[in-house]
Protein backbone atom coordinates (compact mmCIF):
# COMPACT_ATOMS: atom_id res chain seq x y z
CA UNK A 1 0.00 0.00 0.00
CA UNK A 2 1.17 3.54 -0.74
CA UNK A 3 -0.35 6.58 0.27
CA UNK A 4 0.29 9.55 -1.52
CA UNK A 5 0.86 12.41 0.80
CA UNK A 6 2.99 15.24 1.77
CA UNK A 7 6.35 13.85 3.57
CA UNK A 8 5.62 12.81 7.22
CA UNK A 9 8.11 13.38 10.10
CA UNK A 10 9.15 9.59 10.98
CA UNK A 11 11.82 10.58 13.27
CA UNK A 12 10.80 9.07 16.64
CA UNK A 13 9.60 11.39 19.53
CA UNK A 14 11.37 9.03 22.55
CA UNK A 15 13.50 6.24 20.33
CA UNK A 16 17.38 7.50 19.62
CA UNK A 17 18.02 7.84 15.69
CA UNK A 18 21.25 9.45 14.46
CA UNK A 19 21.04 13.51 13.83
CA UNK A 20 21.80 12.36 9.86
CA UNK A 21 22.57 9.51 7.61
CA UNK A 22 22.13 5.51 8.14
CA UNK A 23 22.71 3.22 11.83
CA UNK A 24 22.30 0.21 12.45
CA UNK A 25 23.60 -2.53 15.26
CA UNK A 26 23.75 -1.01 18.69
CA UNK A 27 27.40 -1.12 19.91
CA UNK A 28 29.71 -0.70 22.91
CA UNK A 29 27.25 -0.04 25.42
CA UNK A 30 28.43 0.46 28.66
CA UNK A 31 27.32 2.40 31.73
CA UNK A 32 30.79 4.62 33.33
CA UNK A 33 30.72 7.49 36.11
CA UNK A 34 26.72 8.17 35.17
CA UNK A 35 26.96 7.98 31.76
CA UNK A 36 24.99 5.50 29.95
CA UNK A 37 27.09 4.78 26.61
CA UNK A 38 25.59 3.60 22.96
CA UNK A 39 27.61 3.61 20.21
CA UNK A 40 26.50 2.14 17.13
CA UNK A 41 27.18 1.21 13.43
CA UNK A 42 27.01 4.18 11.74
CA UNK A 43 28.12 5.33 7.57
CA UNK A 44 28.26 9.11 8.20
CA UNK A 45 28.40 9.51 4.17
CA UNK A 46 25.18 8.22 3.29
CA UNK A 47 21.38 7.11 4.30
CA UNK A 48 22.14 3.27 3.29
CA UNK A 49 24.46 0.55 4.06
CA UNK A 50 28.11 1.69 4.01
CA UNK A 51 31.84 1.81 5.23
CA UNK A 52 31.36 1.03 8.71
CA UNK A 53 32.63 3.79 11.80
CA UNK A 54 31.35 3.76 15.28
CA UNK A 55 28.72 6.98 16.31
CA UNK A 56 28.21 8.03 19.80
CA UNK A 57 25.64 9.15 22.16
CA UNK A 58 25.50 9.23 25.88
CA UNK A 59 22.60 9.65 28.55
CA UNK A 60 22.19 9.82 32.36
CA UNK A 61 18.31 8.59 32.17
CA UNK A 62 18.04 6.67 28.76
CA UNK A 63 15.43 9.00 27.80
CA UNK A 64 16.92 12.24 26.47
CA UNK A 65 20.35 10.88 24.35
CA UNK A 66 23.00 13.58 23.62
CA UNK A 67 24.89 12.38 19.84
CA UNK A 68 28.27 13.15 20.49
CA UNK A 69 30.80 13.17 17.76
CA UNK A 70 32.13 9.95 16.05
CA UNK A 71 34.51 7.66 18.04
CA UNK A 72 36.24 5.60 15.93
CA UNK A 73 36.51 5.78 11.90
CA UNK A 74 38.08 3.33 9.55
CA UNK A 75 41.99 2.46 9.14
CA UNK A 76 44.63 0.72 7.56
CA UNK A 77 43.21 -2.65 9.22
CA UNK A 78 40.07 -2.07 8.00
CA UNK A 79 36.41 -0.35 8.66
CA UNK A 80 34.92 -0.73 12.21
CA UNK A 81 32.32 -3.12 12.62
CA UNK A 82 30.00 -4.51 15.79
CA UNK A 83 31.72 -4.85 19.06
CA UNK A 84 31.33 -3.96 22.80
CA UNK A 85 32.77 -1.74 25.30
CA UNK A 86 34.06 -2.36 29.18
CA UNK A 87 35.32 -0.97 31.93
CA UNK A 88 38.83 -2.17 33.20
CA UNK A 89 38.96 -0.94 36.78
CA UNK A 90 42.00 -3.23 37.53
CA UNK A 91 44.10 -1.79 34.62
CA UNK A 92 44.96 -5.30 33.38
CA UNK A 93 45.32 -3.80 29.79
CA UNK A 94 47.96 -1.60 31.12
CA UNK A 95 46.68 1.39 29.37
CA UNK A 96 44.79 3.54 32.91
CA UNK A 97 47.50 4.13 35.44
CA UNK A 98 45.87 6.89 37.06
CA UNK A 99 42.94 5.30 37.51
CA UNK A 100 39.84 2.98 35.13
CA UNK A 101 39.31 3.50 31.75
CA UNK A 102 37.21 2.45 28.68
CA UNK A 103 37.76 -0.03 26.70
CA UNK A 104 36.54 -0.87 23.51
CA UNK A 105 36.84 -4.27 21.64
CA UNK A 106 35.47 -4.01 18.00
CA UNK A 107 35.61 -5.86 14.36
CA UNK A 108 37.82 -4.32 11.81
CA UNK A 109 36.52 -5.41 8.47
CA UNK A 110 39.28 -5.49 5.66
CA UNK A 111 38.11 -5.55 1.66
CA UNK A 112 40.81 -5.50 -0.51
CA UNK A 113 40.62 -6.42 -4.37
CA UNK A 114 41.38 -9.84 -5.65
CA UNK A 115 41.71 -11.05 -2.00
CA UNK A 116 39.30 -12.65 0.36
CA UNK A 117 37.73 -9.99 3.13
CA UNK A 118 39.51 -10.39 6.25
CA UNK A 119 38.01 -9.85 10.07
CA UNK A 120 39.87 -9.14 13.19
CA UNK A 121 39.43 -7.99 16.53
CA UNK A 122 41.02 -5.40 18.02
CA UNK A 123 41.06 -2.51 20.65
CA UNK A 124 40.96 1.10 21.83
CA UNK A 125 40.67 2.91 24.68
CA UNK A 126 39.27 6.23 26.23
CA UNK A 127 41.02 8.22 29.03
CA UNK A 128 38.48 11.24 29.54
CA UNK A 129 34.72 9.21 29.71
CA UNK A 130 34.97 8.05 25.91
CA UNK A 131 35.18 11.58 24.68
CA UNK A 132 38.15 10.58 22.45
CA UNK A 133 39.53 7.28 21.85
CA UNK A 134 43.28 6.10 21.14
CA UNK A 135 43.64 2.46 19.02
CA UNK A 136 45.87 -0.08 20.66
CA UNK A 137 49.35 0.24 18.49
CA UNK A 138 49.18 -4.02 18.92
CA UNK A 139 45.68 -4.41 16.68
CA UNK A 140 44.60 -6.93 15.81
CA UNK A 141 44.55 -8.75 18.92
CA UNK A 142 42.61 -11.38 17.36
CA UNK A 143 42.35 -12.80 13.97
CA UNK A 144 41.40 -15.75 11.66
CA UNK A 145 42.14 -15.81 7.73
CA UNK A 146 40.63 -18.86 7.58
CA UNK A 147 36.74 -17.49 8.94
CA UNK A 148 35.15 -14.74 6.81
CA UNK A 149 32.04 -13.80 9.02
CA UNK A 150 34.34 -13.81 12.60
CA UNK A 151 32.97 -10.29 14.05
CA UNK A 152 31.36 -8.94 16.61
CA UNK A 153 33.12 -9.29 19.88
CA UNK A 154 31.02 -9.38 23.44
CA UNK A 155 33.69 -9.37 26.31
CA UNK A 156 32.72 -9.12 29.88
CA UNK A 157 35.19 -10.14 33.42
CA UNK A 158 34.07 -13.30 34.65
CA UNK A 159 34.18 -12.92 38.33
CA UNK A 160 34.49 -16.97 39.33
CA UNK A 161 37.85 -17.75 36.91
CA UNK A 162 38.74 -13.68 37.62
CA UNK A 163 39.39 -13.09 33.62
CA UNK A 164 37.68 -11.84 30.90
CA UNK A 165 35.44 -13.64 28.57
CA UNK A 166 34.48 -12.64 24.95
CA UNK A 167 32.09 -14.27 22.87
CA UNK A 168 31.80 -13.50 19.11
CA UNK A 169 29.74 -14.81 15.80
CA UNK A 170 31.91 -17.22 13.31
CA UNK A 171 29.76 -18.11 10.68
CA UNK A 172 26.50 -20.41 12.19
CA UNK A 173 28.01 -20.82 15.46
CA UNK A 174 29.89 -18.79 18.37
CA UNK A 175 33.36 -18.88 20.04
CA UNK A 176 34.30 -18.57 23.52
CA UNK A 177 37.89 -17.10 24.19
CA UNK A 178 39.12 -16.50 27.54
CA UNK A 179 41.70 -13.53 28.50
CA UNK A 180 43.78 -11.84 31.20
CA UNK A 181 44.43 -9.02 29.44
CA UNK A 182 42.29 -7.92 26.77
CA UNK A 183 44.97 -8.03 24.56
CA UNK A 184 46.11 -12.26 24.54
CA UNK A 185 42.90 -14.50 23.94
CA UNK A 186 42.90 -18.39 24.25
CA UNK A 187 40.10 -20.05 22.41
CA UNK A 188 37.70 -22.10 24.85
CA UNK A 189 34.74 -23.57 23.52
CA UNK A 190 32.12 -23.88 20.21
CA UNK A 191 28.67 -23.24 20.82
CA UNK A 192 25.95 -23.70 17.89
CA UNK A 193 26.16 -26.98 15.66
CA UNK A 194 22.95 -28.72 16.07
CA UNK A 195 20.77 -26.14 17.85
CA UNK A 196 18.60 -23.38 17.46
CA UNK A 197 18.11 -21.43 13.84
CA UNK A 198 20.52 -21.54 11.57
CA UNK A 199 18.70 -19.96 9.00
CA UNK A 200 21.19 -17.13 8.55
CA UNK A 201 24.67 -16.20 9.74
CA UNK A 202 24.81 -15.50 13.23
CA UNK A 203 25.92 -11.82 14.32
CA UNK A 204 25.95 -9.81 17.61
CA UNK A 205 26.08 -12.68 20.33
CA UNK A 206 25.53 -11.99 24.20
CA UNK A 207 26.09 -13.78 27.09
CA UNK A 208 25.18 -13.34 30.74
CA UNK A 209 23.56 -14.66 33.74
CA UNK A 210 19.96 -13.82 35.62
CA UNK A 211 18.66 -15.05 38.41
CA UNK A 212 15.66 -17.02 38.00
CA UNK A 213 12.12 -15.62 39.03
CA UNK A 214 14.29 -12.91 41.39
CA UNK A 215 16.00 -15.65 43.69
CA UNK A 216 19.63 -14.63 43.56
CA UNK A 217 20.40 -18.32 45.31
CA UNK A 218 19.32 -19.50 41.42
CA UNK A 219 20.59 -18.41 38.54
CA UNK A 220 20.99 -19.36 34.64
CA UNK A 221 22.96 -17.75 31.98
CA UNK A 222 21.40 -16.84 28.95
CA UNK A 223 23.13 -16.04 25.52
CA UNK A 224 21.13 -13.85 23.09
CA UNK A 225 22.29 -14.33 18.80
CA UNK A 226 21.25 -12.47 16.13
CA UNK A 227 20.73 -14.38 12.78
CA UNK A 228 21.37 -11.98 9.53
CA UNK A 229 18.44 -12.47 6.81
CA UNK A 230 18.62 -15.90 5.09
CA UNK A 231 16.55 -15.08 1.94
CA UNK A 232 13.48 -16.50 0.54
CA UNK A 233 11.24 -19.32 2.97
CA UNK A 234 12.68 -16.67 5.92
CA UNK A 235 11.23 -13.56 7.94
CA UNK A 236 14.79 -11.71 7.56
CA UNK A 237 16.97 -10.90 10.60
CA UNK A 238 15.84 -11.55 13.41
CA UNK A 239 17.23 -12.45 17.66
CA UNK A 240 17.11 -15.97 19.48
CA UNK A 241 17.99 -16.64 22.53
CA UNK A 242 19.69 -19.97 24.73
CA UNK A 243 19.23 -20.72 28.38
CA UNK A 244 22.06 -22.85 30.07
CA UNK A 245 25.03 -23.34 32.12
CA UNK A 246 28.63 -21.39 32.01
CA UNK A 247 31.86 -22.40 33.99
CA UNK A 248 34.00 -19.61 32.24
CA UNK A 249 35.14 -21.97 29.07
CA UNK A 250 32.26 -23.87 27.94
CA UNK A 251 28.32 -22.83 27.69
CA UNK A 252 26.15 -25.58 28.36
CA UNK A 253 22.30 -25.30 26.72
CA UNK A 254 19.33 -26.82 29.48
CA UNK A 255 17.08 -28.98 27.57
CA UNK A 256 14.35 -25.57 26.68
CA UNK A 257 16.77 -24.38 24.42
CA UNK A 258 16.00 -27.10 22.14
CA UNK A 259 12.90 -25.25 21.22
CA UNK A 260 13.85 -22.30 18.77
CA UNK A 261 13.17 -19.14 21.20
CA UNK A 262 12.88 -15.38 19.76
CA UNK A 263 13.29 -12.42 22.25
CA UNK A 264 10.69 -10.79 20.02
CA UNK A 265 7.60 -11.78 17.88
CA UNK A 266 7.54 -8.60 15.51
CA UNK A 267 9.88 -7.97 12.78
CA UNK A 268 12.40 -5.13 13.65
CA UNK A 269 14.05 -5.76 16.62
CA UNK A 270 17.54 -7.24 15.68
CA UNK A 271 21.05 -6.82 17.12
CA UNK A 272 20.10 -6.29 20.57
CA UNK A 273 23.17 -6.55 23.30
CA UNK A 274 23.22 -5.79 26.87
CA UNK A 275 24.87 -2.72 28.96
CA UNK A 276 28.30 -3.63 30.23
CA UNK A 277 29.07 -2.53 33.70
CA UNK A 278 26.15 -2.01 36.04
CA UNK A 279 26.39 -0.41 38.74
CA UNK A 280 25.86 -3.59 41.18
CA UNK A 281 23.28 -1.76 43.30
CA UNK A 282 21.22 -1.37 40.45
CA UNK A 283 21.34 -4.96 39.74
CA UNK A 284 19.24 -4.98 35.98
CA UNK A 285 20.08 -6.38 32.48
CA UNK A 286 19.17 -3.45 30.53
CA UNK A 287 19.66 -4.35 26.96
CA UNK A 288 18.31 -2.15 23.00
CA UNK A 289 17.73 -3.24 19.88
CA UNK A 290 18.17 -1.75 16.60
CA UNK A 291 14.82 -1.36 15.04
CA UNK A 292 15.05 -2.55 11.82
CA UNK A 293 15.17 -6.15 9.56
CA UNK A 294 18.07 -6.40 7.30
CA UNK A 295 15.46 -7.57 4.43
CA UNK A 296 14.40 -3.67 3.70
CA UNK A 297 16.70 -1.92 6.29
CA UNK A 298 17.78 -0.10 3.25
CA UNK A 299 14.78 1.15 1.60
CA UNK A 300 12.70 2.43 4.54
CA UNK A 301 11.18 5.54 3.59
CA UNK A 302 12.96 8.23 5.23
CA UNK A 303 14.64 11.44 4.46
CA UNK A 304 18.31 12.47 5.78
CA UNK A 305 18.30 9.66 8.37
CA UNK A 306 17.78 5.69 8.26
CA UNK A 307 18.08 3.67 11.60
CA UNK A 308 16.42 4.14 15.03
CA UNK A 309 16.38 1.90 18.28
CA UNK A 310 13.88 0.26 20.34
CA UNK A 311 13.25 1.65 23.92
CA UNK A 312 15.60 0.41 26.52
CA UNK A 313 14.37 -3.15 28.15
CA UNK A 314 14.89 -4.62 31.55
CA UNK A 315 15.87 -8.29 30.86
CA UNK A 316 14.49 -10.95 33.65
CA UNK A 317 14.35 -14.57 33.72
CA UNK A 318 11.36 -16.22 34.91
CA UNK A 319 9.16 -19.64 35.24
CA UNK A 320 6.38 -19.71 32.32
CA UNK A 321 4.68 -22.75 32.12
CA UNK A 322 7.06 -24.97 34.05
CA UNK A 323 10.00 -23.70 31.69
CA UNK A 324 12.68 -20.57 32.45
CA UNK A 325 11.71 -17.63 29.93
CA UNK A 326 13.36 -14.60 29.11
CA UNK A 327 10.86 -11.64 29.83
CA UNK A 328 11.53 -8.22 29.06
CA UNK A 329 9.80 -5.20 30.16
CA UNK A 330 10.29 -1.12 29.79
CA UNK A 331 13.10 0.23 31.57
CA UNK A 332 11.70 2.41 34.46
CA UNK A 333 13.29 5.46 33.32
CA UNK A 334 10.09 5.77 31.13
CA UNK A 335 8.12 6.11 34.27
CA UNK A 336 9.21 9.59 34.85
CA UNK A 337 8.87 10.91 31.37
CA UNK A 338 5.11 10.10 31.09
CA UNK A 339 2.41 12.89 30.85
CA UNK A 340 -0.89 11.61 31.19
CA UNK A 341 -3.50 11.66 28.68
CA UNK A 342 -6.46 9.27 29.58
CA UNK A 343 -7.42 6.76 32.17
CA UNK A 344 -10.85 5.40 32.18
CA UNK A 345 -11.69 2.47 34.40
CA UNK A 346 -14.55 -0.60 33.64
CA UNK A 347 -15.73 1.02 30.42
CA UNK A 348 -18.24 -0.18 27.69
CA UNK A 349 -17.12 -0.08 23.78
CA UNK A 350 -19.10 3.06 23.38
CA UNK A 351 -17.48 4.58 26.07
CA UNK A 352 -14.22 4.25 25.06
CA UNK A 353 -14.45 4.94 21.26
CA UNK A 354 -16.38 8.39 22.65
CA UNK A 355 -13.08 9.37 24.77
CA UNK A 356 -10.51 8.09 21.95
CA UNK A 357 -12.50 10.37 19.24
CA UNK A 358 -11.37 13.18 21.05
CA UNK A 359 -7.28 12.40 20.63
CA UNK A 360 -4.76 13.34 17.90
CA UNK A 361 -2.11 10.89 18.84
CA UNK A 362 1.39 10.00 16.51
CA UNK A 363 3.26 9.20 19.57
CA UNK A 364 2.07 7.59 23.37
CA UNK A 365 1.99 4.55 25.47
CA UNK A 366 -1.21 2.27 25.84
CA UNK A 367 -1.70 0.48 28.58
CA UNK A 368 -4.49 -2.00 28.72
CA UNK A 369 -6.40 -4.59 31.18
CA UNK A 370 -9.33 -6.40 29.60
CA UNK A 371 -11.24 -9.54 30.67
CA UNK A 372 -9.11 -12.58 29.64
CA UNK A 373 -10.74 -14.69 27.07
CA UNK A 374 -12.13 -12.27 24.97
CA UNK A 375 -10.75 -10.91 21.73
CA UNK A 376 -10.57 -7.15 21.16
CA UNK A 377 -8.45 -5.02 19.03
CA UNK A 378 -6.75 -1.34 19.19
CA UNK A 379 -6.99 0.50 15.86
CA UNK A 380 -3.79 2.91 15.78
CA UNK A 381 -2.50 5.77 13.79
CA UNK A 382 -5.85 5.62 11.78
CA UNK A 383 -7.06 8.32 9.61
CA UNK A 384 -6.31 9.34 5.66
CA UNK A 385 -6.31 5.56 4.92
CA UNK A 386 -4.00 4.26 6.70
CA UNK A 387 -4.47 1.76 10.35
CA UNK A 388 -2.26 -0.30 12.20
CA UNK A 389 -3.95 -2.94 14.26
CA UNK A 390 -3.07 -3.95 17.83
CA UNK A 391 -4.75 -6.90 19.24
CA UNK A 392 -5.61 -10.23 21.19
CA UNK A 393 -7.51 -12.96 19.01
CA UNK A 394 -9.08 -15.14 21.97
CA UNK A 395 -10.18 -18.15 19.52
CA UNK A 396 -6.25 -18.33 18.47
CA UNK A 397 -4.79 -17.44 21.50
CA UNK A 398 -2.81 -14.91 19.92
CA UNK A 399 -1.49 -11.85 20.37
CA UNK A 400 -0.81 -9.89 16.58
CA UNK A 401 0.40 -6.54 14.74
CA UNK A 402 -1.59 -5.96 11.52
CA UNK A 403 0.54 -3.68 9.27
CA UNK A 404 -0.90 -4.51 5.85
CA UNK A 405 -2.52 -1.13 6.05
CA UNK A 406 -0.54 0.83 8.53
CA UNK A 407 0.77 3.03 5.46
CA UNK A 408 3.82 3.38 3.40
CA UNK A 409 5.04 0.05 2.31
CA UNK A 410 5.46 0.05 -1.34
CA UNK A 411 9.34 0.08 -0.70
CA UNK A 412 9.75 -3.27 -0.28
CA UNK A 413 7.51 -6.45 -1.30
CA UNK A 414 7.86 -8.46 2.20
CA UNK A 415 6.95 -5.12 4.48
CA UNK A 416 3.42 -5.13 4.85
CA UNK A 417 2.15 -8.37 7.12
CA UNK A 418 0.05 -9.33 9.69
CA UNK A 419 2.24 -11.18 12.50
CA UNK A 420 1.41 -12.88 15.09
CA UNK A 421 2.57 -14.84 18.20
CA UNK A 422 0.69 -17.50 20.95
CA UNK A 423 -0.06 -16.13 23.60
CA UNK A 424 2.12 -18.08 26.32
CA UNK A 425 0.64 -20.30 28.89
CA UNK A 426 -0.60 -18.78 32.19
CA UNK A 427 0.26 -15.48 31.17
CA UNK A 428 -3.30 -14.58 30.81
CA UNK A 429 -3.93 -13.34 34.13
CA UNK A 430 -2.21 -10.29 35.67
CA UNK A 431 -1.45 -12.55 39.45
CA UNK A 432 0.17 -15.66 37.15
CA UNK A 433 1.80 -12.95 34.57
CA UNK A 434 3.23 -11.19 37.43
CA UNK A 435 2.17 -7.67 38.50
CA UNK A 436 1.95 -5.06 35.92
CA UNK A 437 2.41 -1.42 37.18
CA UNK A 438 -1.02 -0.47 37.00
CA UNK A 439 -1.74 -4.05 38.94
CA UNK A 440 0.08 -2.90 41.54
CA UNK A 441 -1.29 0.27 41.78
CA UNK A 442 -4.60 -1.66 42.13
CA UNK A 443 -3.03 -3.62 44.90
CA UNK A 444 -1.80 -1.13 46.41
CA UNK A 445 -5.19 0.52 46.67
CA UNK A 446 -7.29 -2.67 47.75
CA UNK A 447 -4.62 -2.48 50.54
CA UNK A 448 -5.21 0.85 51.59
CA UNK A 449 -9.06 0.24 51.82
CA UNK A 450 -8.44 -3.47 53.79
CA UNK A 451 -6.24 -1.61 56.58
CA UNK A 452 -8.95 1.17 57.11
CA UNK A 453 -11.79 -1.31 57.46
CA UNK A 454 -9.43 -2.96 59.97
CA UNK A 455 -9.12 0.11 61.64
CA UNK A 456 -12.56 0.47 62.08
CA UNK A 457 -13.16 -2.75 63.16
CA UNK A 458 -9.65 -4.70 63.99
CA UNK A 459 -11.05 -8.05 64.85
CA UNK A 460 -13.61 -8.39 61.91
CA UNK A 461 -12.47 -11.09 59.48
CA UNK A 462 -13.06 -10.61 55.74
CA UNK A 463 -16.83 -12.29 55.04
CA UNK A 464 -17.18 -15.51 52.82
CA UNK A 465 -19.19 -13.02 50.72
CA UNK A 466 -15.85 -11.29 50.09
CA UNK A 467 -14.21 -13.65 49.70
CA UNK A 468 -16.65 -15.69 47.03
CA UNK A 469 -16.54 -12.13 45.33
CA UNK A 470 -12.97 -12.02 44.99
CA UNK A 471 -13.35 -15.72 43.91
CA UNK A 472 -15.61 -14.56 40.99
CA UNK A 473 -13.02 -11.66 40.04
CA UNK A 474 -12.40 -12.11 36.23
CA UNK A 475 -8.88 -12.67 35.04
CA UNK A 476 -7.28 -10.46 33.19
CA UNK A 477 -5.34 -9.68 30.01
CA UNK A 478 -2.82 -7.02 29.97
CA UNK A 479 -1.10 -5.33 26.95
CA UNK A 480 1.52 -2.26 27.22
CA UNK A 481 2.21 -0.86 23.62
CA UNK A 482 4.45 2.04 22.87
CA UNK A 483 3.50 4.07 19.91
CA UNK A 484 5.98 6.72 17.83
CA UNK A 485 6.38 8.00 14.51
CA UNK A 486 7.37 5.22 12.62
CA UNK A 487 7.18 2.42 15.25
CA UNK A 488 5.10 0.02 17.39
CA UNK A 489 6.52 -1.78 20.30
CA UNK A 490 4.08 -4.46 22.54
CA UNK A 491 4.74 -6.15 25.48
CA UNK A 492 1.57 -8.67 26.69
CA UNK A 493 1.20 -10.15 30.28
CA UNK A 494 3.87 -7.91 31.98
CA UNK A 495 6.71 -8.73 29.04
CA UNK A 496 6.31 -12.72 28.47
CA UNK A 497 5.55 -12.22 24.87
CA UNK A 498 6.85 -9.06 22.93
CA UNK A 499 6.82 -7.78 19.02
CA UNK A 500 8.18 -4.71 17.62
CA UNK A 501 7.21 -3.63 14.55
CA UNK A 502 8.31 -0.72 11.84
CA UNK A 503 5.23 1.48 10.51
CA UNK A 504 5.26 4.19 8.17
CA UNK A 505 1.76 6.48 8.08
CA UNK A 506 0.74 9.30 6.46
CA UNK A 507 -0.07 12.68 6.92
CA UNK A 508 -3.29 12.76 9.57
CA UNK A 509 -2.76 9.10 10.49
CA UNK A 510 -3.17 10.33 14.66
CA UNK A 511 -6.59 9.06 15.42
CA UNK A 512 -6.99 6.63 17.90
CA UNK A 513 -10.21 3.27 18.02
CA UNK A 514 -11.20 0.25 19.42
CA UNK A 515 -13.52 -3.38 18.93
CA UNK A 516 -14.21 -5.56 21.46
CA UNK A 517 -15.53 -9.13 20.22
CA UNK A 518 -18.90 -9.31 20.73
CA UNK A 519 -19.33 -6.15 22.66
CA UNK A 520 -19.55 -4.34 19.07
CA UNK A 521 -22.28 -6.23 18.52
CA UNK A 522 -23.90 -5.07 21.72
CA UNK A 523 -22.43 -6.97 24.59
CA UNK A 524 -23.85 -5.74 28.07
CA UNK A 525 -20.21 -6.65 30.38
CA UNK A 526 -17.58 -4.38 30.26
CA UNK A 527 -14.26 -5.78 28.34
CA UNK A 528 -11.93 -2.92 29.32
CA UNK A 529 -10.97 -3.49 32.97
CA UNK A 530 -8.91 0.10 32.58
CA UNK A 531 -7.53 2.27 29.31
CA UNK A 532 -4.67 4.67 30.39
CA UNK A 533 -2.80 6.76 27.60
CA UNK A 534 0.03 8.50 28.30
CA UNK A 535 2.59 10.37 26.16
CA UNK A 536 6.35 10.18 26.20
CA UNK A 537 7.70 13.81 26.58
CA UNK A 538 11.58 14.42 27.42
CA UNK A 539 12.84 17.26 28.82
CA UNK A 540 11.02 20.75 28.54
CA UNK A 541 8.65 19.07 26.29
CA UNK A 542 6.80 17.22 29.57
CA UNK A 543 6.58 20.35 31.11
CA UNK A 544 5.22 21.63 28.47
CA UNK A 545 2.46 19.30 28.19
CA UNK A 546 1.58 18.80 31.37
CA UNK A 547 0.86 22.51 31.73
CA UNK A 548 -1.47 22.60 28.68
CA UNK A 549 -2.94 19.59 29.88
CA UNK A 550 -4.09 20.88 33.17
CA UNK A 551 -5.33 23.86 31.17
CA UNK A 552 -7.55 22.10 29.01
CA UNK A 553 -8.46 19.13 31.84
CA UNK A 554 -11.42 21.07 32.83
CA UNK A 555 -13.12 20.42 29.35
CA UNK A 556 -12.45 16.73 28.74
CA UNK A 557 -12.91 15.32 32.24
CA UNK A 558 -15.72 12.91 33.20
CA UNK A 559 -16.22 11.19 30.27
CA UNK A 560 -16.45 7.81 30.25
CA UNK A 561 -15.53 7.81 34.15
CA UNK A 562 -12.47 9.62 34.11
CA UNK A 563 -11.87 12.83 36.18
CA UNK A 564 -10.13 16.11 35.74
CA UNK A 565 -6.72 14.44 36.54
CA UNK A 566 -7.12 11.45 34.33
CA UNK A 567 -9.30 11.87 31.61
CA UNK A 568 -8.43 13.35 28.41
CA UNK A 569 -5.94 15.62 28.72
CA UNK A 570 -6.32 17.24 25.31
CA UNK A 571 -3.46 19.67 24.63
CA UNK A 572 -1.05 17.29 25.93
CA UNK A 573 -2.51 14.56 23.41
CA UNK A 574 -1.73 17.19 20.17
CA UNK A 575 1.58 19.05 21.56
CA UNK A 576 4.51 18.94 19.29
CA UNK A 577 6.34 15.80 20.45
CA UNK A 578 9.61 16.57 21.38
CA UNK A 579 12.37 14.21 20.30
CA UNK A 580 14.94 12.54 23.21
CA UNK A 581 17.79 12.96 21.56
CA UNK A 582 19.80 16.35 22.27
CA UNK A 583 21.44 17.33 19.16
Amino acid sequence: MTIQTTKPDYRGTYHFSPAEHWMNDPNGMVFFEGEYHLFFQHHPFGDTWGPMHWGHAVSRDLVNWEELPIALEPDEVGTIFSGSAVVDRENTTGFFPDGPGLVAIFTHHLERPGVPTVQSQSLAYSRDGGRTWTKYEGNPVLTSESKPDFRDPKVFWHESSKRWILILACGQEVELYHSEDLKSWTLGSTFGEGIGSHDGVWECPDLFELSIDGDPTRGKWVMLVSIGDGGEGTEGSRTQYFTGGFDGVTFVPDEASQEIRWLDHGRDNYAGVSWSDMPTEDGRRLVLGWMSNWRYANHTPTEGWRGAMTIPRELTLETIGGVERLVQRPARELDAARVPVLELKDVSLSELNAALRSLRLDSFELEVRAQAGRSFEFRLREGGGCVTRVGIDAQAGELYIDRRKSGESGFHADFAGRHAAKLPEGAETAESAGDTRMAVEAAEAEEEARMAAEADAPNRARTAAEQGAAAEEPAETALQIFVDRSSVEVFEGDGRLVMTDLIFPGEGADGLSASAGDAEAGGADSVFRSVRISRIAAGEAAAGAAESARATAAGTAGSAGGTAGEAAEGAAATAPGQGGAVR
